[in-house]
């Protein structure tokens, strides 16, 4: 690793043990008497799935074993420890994030996220705007509150809000019925020595005294019946699926099967439990169920096959990863943009085998925490190669060149495997080296803030907090949402048409001229004038207008969808279209 830049002016504080180095040029505590040493995970998991180095033999119990590495192995690190086993307080968020600006930080990757706020109250938001400000481009994570809409964090427009997909790797486990019946499922307990013969299957849920028994919460197996026999638990109860084992194991159970509950559809979790368990779909969970109900003596046995590659379904949305509409801003589509969130393998502080059978620091968990840092890498990688690029640019440059189809070139899916809507999914999946290369770019002028955030209805002190000076809306022309210089639409429409201007800016080939192709949302007409752009030089920038009108035989309320698309010989430069539809009025 080359040294820090010169205008580094970040620091390794006293009492932290280890040295910095030209790879963590950092490390700072925001909580008292504490130190910057990671004691949960969270933070060097996403550290290294952001920057980490090349490392051989990274593995989970033997699984998913090769060379693991950060997608920007050659940025430096400075860590900023905000928040400990009781939560994050947002003094220190904020306090962090203020730090990070003056040390020089050029990317700020935020794997966090709380109860939704309007962004003068929201400490993330606010410590984004000053960071945006000064160039430096904020990644957060959507939020784990999927799948259900309007449960977004990190909702402002100068933040990339990144949802969470699958890969196409599966850990994959089976459980064999003692009818014969064979259903899938996924984990990383490790099989060495596991016994392949058939137990007896025990139903939690008999137990009728105690509610949270189903879940296999800690402390809640108490019937000795459970000694010998593989526990069907269902997910959630707000207990950890590794703890759920520890409960089964410490009741004497040889064998645990988590199925989900209905929403998760087909989302499945590849955990290192603790003892042979799997995690299967709530469809498979209720046929054991039936299965268990048939018959006086049920038996099964799990097995584990260990890493497959290759999905034709990925990348699929997580069922956890948070969906829109924006609340805070419905003028402003949200999640921006999804990355791989599911089952990812990253750095761990510690080993997680307790009997040190392995020394392999590595872990697999899962969340939008873990697919805020792809983009963060990705948006370092692409800082490196345009140096002059602003966040909106950076932005930009990775929504407008997504995928929108799978491995099998189909629509991408969502946990129940049916096609992902645009409040799951954004702009699509990310495709880095075609974002290094975009052809057009939609850069949001800072300046252009301002009126966005008196047209939401802010008041003066309330959009002077979010820019640390005094403000007079009563001054500034109000723009609504939907004109700020975004490289997706969303747009809300009753009877009266809309139109917004967008100006984009070309990064691709001097002389090139690009058409229009637009997927009309239904019940939606969508005109763009001009159809045709057309630039002699590079960074030109030209305007198009972009009208929106209801049609006649539209559904009278609901959520339809689209896109705009601009076409050269080289480049295809796409933006999402929302059109929620609201009840007409009838005179």
């Amino acid at each position: 690793m080359p040294p820090p830049p010169a205008k580094w002016k970040g620091k390794c504080e006293s009492n932290f043990t280890t040295k910095c180095n030209n790879k963590l040029i950092g490390a700072r505590t925001f909580l008292n008497s504490d130190s910057p040493i990671d004691d949960v995970g969270h933070g060097t998991h996403t550290a290294s799935t952001a920057a980490g180095g090349f490392v051989k033999g990274a593995n989970v119990y033997g699984n998913a074993n090769g060379t693991a590495v950060g997608i920007a192995p050659l940025a430096h690190l400075a860590i900023y420890k905000v928040c400990d086993s009781f939560g994050c307080s947002d003094s220190d968020v904020l306090a962090a994030m203020d730090a990070a600006i003056d040390d020089g930080v050029d990317i700020l990757s935020i794997s966090l996220g709380g109860n939704r706020k309007l962004f003068y109250e929201d400490p993330i938001a606010l410590g984004a705007y000053s960071a945006t400000k000064r160039g430096i481009l904020v990644s957060c994570s959507a939020g784990n509150e999927g799948p259900y809409d309007s449960t977004l964090s990190n909702e402002a427009p100068w933040i990339l809000t990144v949802g969470a997909s699958s890969i196409d790797r599966k850990l994959e486990a089976t459980v064999k019925l003692g009818n014969q019946k064979i259903l899938e499922g996924e984990s990383a307990f490790h099989p060495k020595g596991h016994n392949l013969t058939f137990s007896p299957l025990y139903d939690p849920s008999r137990n009728e005294t105690d509610f949270d028994s189903l879940y296999c919460g800690p402390g809640t197996l108490s019937d000795p019946e459970i000694k010998g026999k593989i526990v069907v638990c269902s997910a959630g109860g707000g207990y950890s699926r590794i703890d759920k084992g520890q409960a089964v194991k410490d009741a004497g159970g040889v064998g645990m099967i988590i199925f989900n509950t209905a929403d998760d559809g087909f989302t499945k979790f590849s955990d290192p439990h603790v003892l042979p368990a799997l995690h299967i779909t709530y469809k498979d969970g209720l046929e054991i169920l039936d299965y268990m109900n048939s018959t006086s003596k049920p038996i099964a046995r799990i097995a584990f096959q260990g890493t497959i590659i290759g999905d034709k379904d990925a990348p699929v949305i997580a069922a956890f990863s948070s969906r829109g509409p924006n609340i805070a801003s419905p003028g402003i589509l949200k999640p921006d943009i999804i990355g791989p969130g599911l089952n990812i393998l990253a750095a761990w502080p510690t080993s997680i085998d307790n009997k040190k059978n392995t020394k392999s620091t590595f872990n697999i968990i899962s969340g939008t925490s873990m697919s805020c840092p792809h983009l963060s890498g990705v948006a370092a990688l692409l800082k490196g190669t345009h140096p002059t690029w602003s966040p909106a640019a950076i932005k930009s440059a990775i929504m407008t060149t997504a995928y929108t189809v799978n491995f099998a070139s189909d629509p991408i899916l969502d946990e129940r495997l049916l096609p992902a809507n645009i409040f799951a999914i954004g702009a699509g999946h990310v495709n880095p080296s075609k974002a290094n290369d975009p052809g057009l770019i939609y850069d949001t002028h800072f300046k252009d803030y301002l009126p966005y955030l008196c047209g939401l209805n802010y008041t003066n002190r309330q959009v002077g907090n979010l820019m640390q000076r005094k403000v007079d809306c009563r001054s500034v022309k109000h723009i609504p949402e939907a004109q700020l210089n975004y490289p997706s639409f969303s747009i809300t429409l009753r009877d009266i048409s809309q139109t917004y201007t967008r100006t984009v800016t070309n990064v691709g080939e001097a002389k090139s001229s690009y058409s229009v192709e637009i997927a009309l949302p239904p019940g939606v007409s969508v005109t763009v004038k001009p159809s045709i752009l057309k630039f002699s030089k590079l960074n030109q920038n030209l305007k198009y207008q972009v009208t929106f009108m209801r049609r006649d035989n539209s559904p009278n309320s609901g959520i339809v969808q689209g896109f705009l698309k601009w076409s050269s010989k080289k480049y295809s430069v796409r933006s999402p279209i929302a059109v929620v539809l609201q009840p007409k009025i009838d005179f």
